[in-house]
């Protein structure tokens, strides 16, 4: 079984009561996890264990344990709803890779880069399709979440390949595709956590909208780490997509000042010569430190994250609105 523990945002619980419960939680989750794909089929059995025994944060299936704690988090449709987010999550990370030719996935070898992109695609299908099998058994408000959410998924990944509508405003389309790629599966985590707790359903609005504004604050601190990691405390190499063109928040916004800026327009003008030259890329990354643009881009980060916290005003005071607070905070200092 792949060795995981709590997402490090997560791990800092003042109430060590709530911290145990999470932990054990988890474990019942991976187990499950592990149980979910197991298969007679000799190619299946391996390629969908593929990511899974990679480990990852886990931030998802946490989300749905931590919500759960506002009722009776000892359901055992509780785990099975945080093994259907993650199942749902992998899944769709053997789609993006491909998508992005990415090479590797926390840490090993992309999927597609082992056996070719059409395993890879079909074994995200197989993993969407056992996350449809165990949440079919949970009901119909679960099922009918895990649609919608689905649907966003695939429209987040579709806006985002064809990009912006004529006309569109650039980063209003580049929000909107990470409220669906990011926020929807997050903030139907926690949603799942207090539906299946038997929490008091009016709790459901306020996580939701908590997990879809702490999802678009997550992505687009990853935004900026591309920009101020440090490659060793951090671990994600600076320059990444800045080198692969990907339109972060600092980058859309310096083309916008571009528009303007004759300083910005050169830098702009360099970035799409391409960043191949190390020497190069490095001199990007310290030009766009110093940028306006990629403070803009934090403080962007920080708002998304804010709003988390207030839409946390109508949970009961104690260590479960305590713990999503701080885990909002984390967010913003996070260096991984």
């Amino acid at each position: 079984m792949p060795k995981t523990s709590l997402p490090k945002q997560l791990r800092k619980v003042a109430d060590k009561d709530l911290l145990a419960k999470l932990e054990s939680g988890l474990e019942l989750v991976e187990q499950q996890l592990i149980e979910a794909v197991k298969h007679t089929d000799p190619i299946a059995k391996v390629t969908t264990r593929h990511l899974i025994d990679a480990g990852g944060k886990r931030i998802r299936p946490t989300l749905v344990l931590l919500c759960a704690q506002l009722g009776e988090s000892t359901q055992e449709k509780v785990i099975q709803a945080a093994v259907v987010v993650e199942l749902t999550h992998i899944g769709t990370l053997y789609h993006d890779d491909v998508m992005d030719n990415a090479p590797k996935r926390r840490g090993v070898d992309s999927a597609h880069e082992i056996w070719g992109n059409n395993v890879a695609i079909l074994t995200g299908d197989l993993l969407f399709a056992r996350a449809s099998q165990i949440v079919s058994k949970l009901g119909e408000k679960a099922l009918t979440l895990q649609a919608d959410t689905f649907e966003r998924l695939c429209l987040g990944q579709l806006n985002e390949t064809v990009g912006p509508a004529e006309g569109q405003d650039v980063i209003d389309h580049y929000l909107s595709v990470l409220s669906d790629k990011t926020g929807s599966l997050i903030s139907a985590s926690a949603e799942l956590g207090v539906l299946f707790s038997g929490a008091d359903e009016s709790l459901r609005e306020p996580v939701r909208k908590y997990g879809e504004a702490i999802g678009v604050a997550f992505q687009l601190i990853d935004d900026v780490l591309d920009i101020y990691s440090d490659g060793q405390v951090s671990g994600k190499t600076p320059g990444t997509d800045l080198r692969a063109q990907v339109p972060t928040l600092p980058v859309l916004y310096l083309r916008q000042d571009a528009k303007s800026d004759s300083e910005s327009a050169k830098l702009v003008e360099i970035i799409d010569a391409g960043l191949d030259d190390d020497v190069q890329l490095t001199k990007v990354i310290e030009q766009m430190r110093k940028h306006p643009a990629t403070e803009r881009a934090f403080q962007e980060a920080k708002r998304w994250a804010d709003q988390a916290i207030a839409a946390l005003v109508d949970l009961p005071a104690g260590p479960v609105r305590e713990a999503l607070t701080n885990f909002a905070d984390a967010v913003i200092e996070r260096q991984n």
